[in-house]
């Protein structure tokens, strides 16, 4: 961790305190106008309007609604030079150069919080914390502004529609945001609330795989209708298709290593019009959780022999759709140990601030996708509200998830605390 002054410390930490009001006016707008997917229109209207003034070079996407932000940081790096002109930055010689990650897209989930700031938008939720990660970056992004003095080179600030589902990163990182500074980012730091498992307030981190990848299973299977009264006479995909979901689970306890574990949920089962009726078809989805690149690689060969045999037994045919999604989530050692000090370097008067995971996470990250790119880390911030107990807290992405505008001031002030300490870390400070 580079050197930091006590006073340099608490001088953040009181600076984000001052921007809570603004931080929970951010979070209650945006929580209020969910918006879904990769387009964002309003949601990044706030973004834009929120960083008018602050002196970034700002870019938008060509193909998603997303906001990528430039501040050049104006701490002498030496010589007398500031960081506006050619600074160090180690053995490359280039100016010293990070990246600060939130996702800013919704759920369609009905909310059901009964909170004063309930979504407005039928159908659509802020269930997975993504408005407090936006808010957190904005308060970020002010405090660094303030701060320019101090920083010893360049934050890019990524404000990334469509990560449920919609690889908005993977879109981010085609377009350019690696490289938004003039040169390619030597760190990346992203950022996670959770409404459930862990204590109000506490940081979660955990080096090498942190999260799982995720791959998406879609099913078909074609048989020949007729009379519920007669199934000898039709080919019954209702029956197969229940075998094949079984069959799948078996699978799991049977074929792969418990120790390196691969999760395998149905979560859409379809098939017939009423009872008395065997429909021509039946269908089922499912998400695929795995924990390494081996097994994921395997899966993708495995089901569709498992489950083409068991379909074909019965004398009926199945299309099987493998699509791989999301990868593993790995941080990186160093720079997840660099986030542990600076988060130990804030909250050391406060304990039982950080704790690291024991185990890998079965949620799936497309800021896997920066990580692959760059060295980086992702953190968990428990956004479990202070009287609740995390261990019956409604969890992430469910309609009743409640997250504590309490932690927005400690998630903006990390964020800003990440790239001051690393810039001048990469600038020999």
């Amino acid at each position: 961790m580079a050197r930091v002054t006590w006073k340099e410390i608490m001088d953040l930490i009181a600076e984000a305190k001052s921007l809570q009001g603004s931080l929970v006016e951010w979070r209650h707008a945006l929580h209020k106008e969910p918006e879904i997917g990769l387009d964002l229109p309003r949601t990044q209207e706030k973004v834009l309007a929120a960083i008018d003034g602050l002196g970034f070079e700002v870019s938008t996407g060509a193909d998603t609604t997303s906001v990528t932000a430039v501040l050049r940081g104006a701490a002498d790096n030496g010589g007398g030079r500031s960081s506006s002109s050619a600074g160090r930055a180690g053995a490359s010689g280039a100016r010293p150069a990070v990246l600060l990650r939130a996702d800013m897209d919704a759920l369609p989930v009905q909310e059901r919080t009964g909170v004063d700031f309930t979504s407005r938008i039928d159908g659509a939720m802020h269930a997975c914390g993504h408005d407090l990660h936006t808010s957190m970056l904005l308060g970020a992004a002010t405090l660094l502004a303030d701060n320019r003095h101090r920083l010893a080179g360049d934050v890019v600030f990524m404000f990334q529609p469509g990560e449920e589902g919609y690889d908005g990163a993977s879109v981010m990182v085609r377009e350019g945001v690696l490289d938004a500074a003039g040169r390619r980012v030597d760190a990346a730091f992203g950022m996670h609330v959770f409404s459930s498992m862990a204590p109000h307030g506490q940081f979660l981190t955990r080096p090498g795989v942190m999260m799982s990848a995720s791959d998406g299973l879609f099913v078909t299977v074609r048989g020949a209708g007729g009379h519920g009264s007669a199934p000898h006479a039709a080919k019954d995909p209702v029956t197969v298709a229940a075998e094949l979901v079984l069959a799948l689970q078996t699978m799991v306890t049977r074929q792969f290593d418990m120790f390196d574990p691969v999760v395998v949920t149905v979560g859409r089962l379809a098939a017939g019009t009423k009872r008395n009726v065997i429909p021509d078809v039946a269908e089922f989805d499912a998400t695929i959780r795995t924990f390494s690149d081996a097994h994921r690689e395997r899966m993708q060969t495995a089901i569709p022999r498992l489950l083409e045999g068991i379909a074909h037994a019965h004398g009926l045919d199945v299309e099987v759709r493998y699509e791989a999604e999301y990868p593993l989530t790995v941080t990186d050692q160093a720079e997840t140990e660099f986030a542990e000090s600076a988060i130990a370097e804030l909250f050391s008067q406060a304990g039982g601030r950080h704790a690291r995971l024991p185990q890998p996470l079965s949620g799936s990250e497309d800021f896997s996708r920066v990580l692959a790119e760059v060295p980086g880390s992702f953190i968990g911030l428990s956004a479990v509200p202070a009287a609740a107990d995390p261990a019956t807290s409604a969890f992430n992405h469910s309609p009743f998830a409640t997250f504590d505008d309490a932690v927005l001031a400690d998630g903006a002030a990390l964020y800003a605390q990440l790239a001051l300490a690393k810039t001048a870390q990469l600038a020999g400070r």
